[in-house]
């Protein structure tokens, strides 16, 4: 993603109608990505836990968009302290801004900006809660956002994109969020989960996605934003590096989508549904970071090697104990971590700067750039995000009661159910136990739950 930079007042450039008119439907499709999530989270839960999974995702937008004209902006692109932390007195409130005033070194509006920023803000929280289902406290998972976006995503955007940030001067290479984003949510996926422990009867009981349909709605509706989110993020029309882009990302997920399927064939002997838009998202992943410095041959190779690699990666759950719900770790961090490393092969020199990766004769200069970036953004993402999750639990407690987790994490948080079995409905009314919540919990047992991939022993 392009960054501000400063211009001689003869060359600087004026607002462009059609460059603005651009990003703000960017912006839109951005913040269509955070609904899209929910679905295609929501539809991976089981029964009892789909209006929970879904609001997990819908907080994000009320927290994060608050925060963000608070402060989050300002330290995520504010004047630069240290090269590890924004702050401009006038992006408080974001208050002292013109409306004509345009991002430095481009012909959009501040504001224009900063929404379009603050979609980024939004999603990147929300991709966390796959990791957590079934499990968590909602005012407890609504305070860790709150916290999480100040501690960890403002600084670590301001890292990635901010003038100034230690890892944009160091000319790591990320175009719209493979580090600030995949890496960092993935992450800190991994911190939390690894701190308030496993589900109620993981391993035991069946959890398998209780609406496919509604996962492929997600997934074709997050495919759909995805334009906007890599496109978008650089800033214009003008140079014809937003059309690589966005030719790159549909072609990456759609070779991630064949890799996964192949993969599963191969491992598992079936095509399914959940591969397919597991793949595609897997595949959207790791172009992320890297649409805009490779042709798109390379988008191929990079859609394939994470489809794969994300197929094989959802299966460490089961061997190393962790209970990762909805796969966040072995898509999102596993492939943000590949997307960003593969920049440092496929990176052609011709497109969003100068880099070469190795495959086309820069060495592994840039490689080991890609590197320190993405590690630095995974140890300080799982670090403190394990540290946040350890005092709250310890505090007002993050995770519901086991009670709670067996009959329904809906009920117990959100006075309602998702589906209404009975006829009885499922409003505000269900709070109670009831017959009507009997009737969910009893008659459709082998409906419920979330992803549940074949496994070796």
């Amino acid at each position: 993603m392009p960054q501000g930079i400063s211009t001689l007042a003869a060359d600087a450039p004026a607002l462009s109608p059609a460059n603005t008119g651009f990003l703000l439907i960017c912006s839109a499709l951005v913040m269509l990505m955070t609904p899209a999530l929910a679905f295609f989270y929501g539809g991976m839960v089981r029964v009892k836990s789909a209006l929970n999974m879904l609001m997990m995702s819908f907080i994000s937008l009320g927290i994060v968009t608050v925060l963000w004209v608070l402060y989050g902006f300002g330290i995520a692109f504010g004047a630069d302290h240290g090269s590890v932390i924004g702050w401009s007195a006038e992006y408080a409130g974001l208050s002292g801004i013109g409306l004509t005033e345009l991002w430095d070194g481009y012909t959009v509006p501040v504001y224009v900006f900063a929404v379009f920023q603050l979609m980024f803000a939004v999603i990147t929280p929300a991709l966390i809660s796959g990791a957590l289902a079934d499990r968590v406290k909602f005012s407890a998972w609504a305070l860790f956002i709150a916290l999480w976006a100040t501690v960890v995503y403002f600084p670590v955007a301001h890292w990635v994109w901010g003038a100034g940030g230690w890892l944009f001067e160091m000319g790591v290479i990320d175009f719209a969020g493979g580090t600030a984003v995949h890496v960092n949510a993935g992450a800190a996926a991994l911190g939390v989960i690894l701190v308030i422990g496993k589900r109620a009867g993981f391993g035991k009981d069946p959890m398998r996605p209780h609406s496919l349909p509604l996962v492929m709605l997600g997934a074709g509706l997050l495919w759909f934003g995805w334009f906007g989110f890599n496109a978008g993020s650089w800033l214009g029309n003008d140079d014809g590096v937003g059309a690589v882009m966005f030719l790159n990302t549909q072609v990456a997920a759609a070779a991630a989508m064949l890799g996964w399927l192949a993969y599963e064939k191969i491992r598992h002997g079936a095509f399914t549904t959940l591969g397919a838009a597991s793949g595609a998202v897997a595949g959207l992943v790791a172009i992320t970071p890297a649409g805009g410095s490779c042709s798109p041959l390379g988008a191929i190779a990079i859609g394939a090697i994470s489809g794969v690699l994300c197929a094989m990666a959802v299966s460490l759950k089961f061997r190393f104990g962790y209970d990762d719900s909805l796969d966040v770790v072995g898509v999102h961090l596993v492939g943000g971590v590949a997307g960003s490393l593969l920049v440092g092969l496929f990176a052609t020199g011709g497109v969003q700067s100068e880099a070469r990766g190795l495959f086309y004769g820069g060495g592994l200069e840039q490689l080991g750039k890609q590197a320190i970036g993405v590690f630095a953004v995974l140890a300080y993402s799982l670090a403190v995000s394990a540290v946040l999750a350890f005092v709250l639990e310890r505090t007002m407690g993050m995770r519901v009661d086991e009670d709670a987790e067996i009959s329904g994490i809906d009920r117990n948080e959100h006075a309602e159910t998702a589906y209404d079995f009975s006829g009885a409905g499922g409003g505000i009314g269900s709070h109670k136990p009831s017959a009507a919540i009997g009737a969910v919990s009893s008659e459709v047992p082998a409906a419920t739950g979330d992803r549940n991939r074949k496994v070796d022993a």
